[in-house]
């Protein structure tokens, strides 16, 4: 390639070997001095080509691991707490797990800086999660397992961004087909387009429907997996990730970009997607060894990390304030030709989990928003006033002797409910009793302990402090069948369990015994999507109809139901239009989309009313043109 030439031509004889990690350039070189003292030249090449350059030091310079173990383990103080050391021998890199990363690295780096020269392994840090995390075990593993695929993988992704590079094209045009997510809430999927490019933004399957209706439309002639150069995941929601396998089952070997906590949180709820099904007696759609080629071809960014993806398209993660590792995308297309910004799912506000969604970027000419909450009646209740009534009416419950069920979608919602409560408890807000903690919830808690650097300033301060809220002594989780019933037969409690929808999961299994007694509480405090069993019981049905072992169950409704709108981890109206006010710089057309017609429409005509630019409501399949 042109471009690792320069580079190695410019290192005069320093560098062994030169080859790409994605759009990063990695040199390898077998020069201890130039190792230890090249940083400088490389800075100036960093500086002329404006791409990341890393300099590692050949096998055949390394020390040997076990002496490299020991180092380690010498220079690093007890007080961070090592978990484990891994080595990366094919990458010349050793990953150094610990309790207290921050003790690792050492003053401005000085640790880290000491492995790296005495060793010659290049030093990286990961958290232990507070709480043991069997995925992100998992995740590591087949990363570490496949280490020199992931090698060929990452180069040979490098070389093709780099095989058509031109920093100075700036035309052409591009071009957005809505696969889902148009006009509805649900199997969110787009496909950008430009000359020489074709990316997939999203891959969700809407979990409230069934049939053709449950997935985006790829049967289209402009959608070929074999020309798709990149998929990138905005979080990880099942109506935005949950038919990522299903593109690998299909053939697809290219990467997939999204922040690592999205990787953790994709790869749990898809391997708990394949159990539902095989609970429902269905084939699933697709594997854990699809589930594995997802984590196998990952590139996972930080928030304000740029990269490129394509000969043309360069990307940004910023924090989008939805749920755990949740970003906005922007697109930097043709060197600043066209910008876009795709909002993702967000939340203009802050909450007890994160700091609010980014409103402040570099360019931006087009924007796709959603619009879950877009309508003029969607004014969402001042936070905390509603979290105040929400305290009250739980302790009412627990006072009567009634039993609480709050069903959540297992990541973002129950981690903002488990907060909520685990502060009320500890002010004496309400009374001492067990917390349940049921589902997949438990371990999506995990991997929020193992990236609090995602996490909101407050509860970041609280997890480096040793009173991670999330390992609270209030909480127990409920592991097993005879644990649930024992919760069941038991005293007044709260219990918090998916799903938030009511299709599916532990939460259905206590709604069936908590619904006729009219002490017992519960709060619906998530979207309930059409058809679903929340939004049955949220339109004020009195009897609903389940499946028990196969059979239809009616079930009477007495329990007190309250819908709750103030504590959604989405945008209200005021604040969608908040975001777009403030918005900079101002936008020449805004996409409305996720969110039901209704919604949507009300939405794109408000935000035309105030910011007089081109809005835009399409429909599935549609093609917009956005230059």
């Amino acid at each position: 390639m042109r471009i690792l030439e320069n580079i190695t031509n410019r290192l005069s004889g320093k560098v062994k070997e030169a080859n790409f990690e994605g759009a990063n350039i990695v040199l390898y070189t077998e020069n201890e001095n130039f190792f230890v003292e090249g940083e400088g030249k490389i800075k100036e090449i960093v500086n002329d080509i404006k791409k990341r350059i890393e300099l590692r030091a050949d096998s055949k310079i390394l020390e040997d691991q076990e002496t490299t173990s020991r180092r380690i383990k010498e220079l690093v103080p007890e007080e961070a707490e090592v978990t484990d050391i891994l080595f990366e021998p094919h990458r010349s890199i050793v990953v150094i797990e610990a309790k207290k990363p921050g003790m690792v690295i050492g003053k401005q780096g000085s640790i880290l800086s000491q492995i790296r020269r005495e060793t010659k392994w290049t030093p990286q840090v990961q958290r232990s999660p507070a709480i043991k995390s069997k995925i992100t075990e998992n995740i590591r593993s087949v990363l570490y397992a496949n280490n020199s695929y992931r090698r060929k993988f990452l180069n040979k992704i490098g070389e093709k961004i780099y095989k058509e590079w031109n920093p100075e094209k700036m035309d052409g045009w591009v071009r957005i087909t809505f696969l889902g997510g148009a006009r509805q809430v649900g199997r969110s999927s787009m496909l950008l387009q430009t000359e020489n490019t074709k990316i997939l933004l999203d891959c969700g399957i809407d979990v409230a429907s069934s049939g053709k209706d449950k997935f985006p439309v790829f049967n289209i002639p402009e959608f070929d997996i074999n020309q798709l150069d990149a998929v990138v995941i905005s979080h990880a929601h099942l109506d935005h990730v949950g038919l990522l396998p299903y593109l690998y089952k299909m053939g697809y070997k290219g990467p997939v970009y999204m922040t690592t906590p999205t990787r953790d949180i994709a790869s749990l709820l898809s391997l708990d997607f394949i159990g539902v099904a095989y609970k429902q007696a269905e084939a699933p759609l697709f594997s854990s060894t699809d589930v594995k080629e997802m984590v196998k071809h990952s590139i996972c960014l930080g928030f304000n990390e740029v990269t490129d993806i394509a000969p043309d398209v360069r990307l940004t993660f910023y924090n989008s304030g939805h749920v755990l590792g949740s970003a906005m995308v922007h697109l930097n297309i043709g060197n600043g030709w066209h910008n876009l910004l795709y909002t993702g799912d967000y939340k203009y506000q802050r909450t007890k989990l994160l700091d609010p969604a980014i409103s402040s970027f570099p360019r931006v000419e087009s924007v796709i928003t959603e619009s879950t909450y877009g309508a003029k009646s969607d004014i969402l209740p001042p936070r905390k006033e509603t979290e105040i009534q929400f305290v009250n009416l739980v302790k009412k419950a627990i006072e009567r002797g009634g039993k609480v069920l709050l069903p959540e979608l297992g990541l973002g919602h129950a981690q903002e409910t488990m907060l909520r409560m685990e502060e009320a408890m500890r002010k004496g807000e309400l009374p001492r009793v067990p917390i349940y903690v049921d589902g997949m919830v438990w371990d999506i808690n995990a991997i929020h302990t193992a990236y609090p650097d995602f996490l909101s300033s407050k509860v970041r301060a609280q997890i480096f402090q040793d009173s991670n809220p999330f390992t609270s002594d209030v909480f127990s989780r409920v592991g097993s069948p005879q644990e649930r019933k024992e919760v069941m037969e038991g005293g007044p409690c709260i219990v918090i369990a998916t799903s938030g929808m009511l299709v599916g999961g532990a939460s259905v299994e206590y709604f069936k015994e908590f619904a006729s007694n009219d002490k017992n509480l519960m709060i619906l405090s998530c979207y309930q999507g059409p058809g679903s069993l929340g939004r049955q019981i949220q339109d004020g049905a009195k009897t609903v109809v389940v499946e028990e072992e196969g059979m239809k169950k009616t079930i009477e409704v007495n329990m007190e139901t309250v819908l709750f709108n103030g504590l959604s981890p989405h945008a209200g109206r005021s604040e969608i239009i908040s975001f777009f006010n403030n918005l900079r710089p101002k936008p020449k057309r805004i996409i409305v989309n996720h969110g039901e017609v209704s919604k949507s429409l009300d939405l794109a005509s408000s935000l035309y009313k105030l910011n007089r630019v081109e809005t835009n409501v399409p429909r599935g399949l549609e093609t917009l043109r956005l230059k």
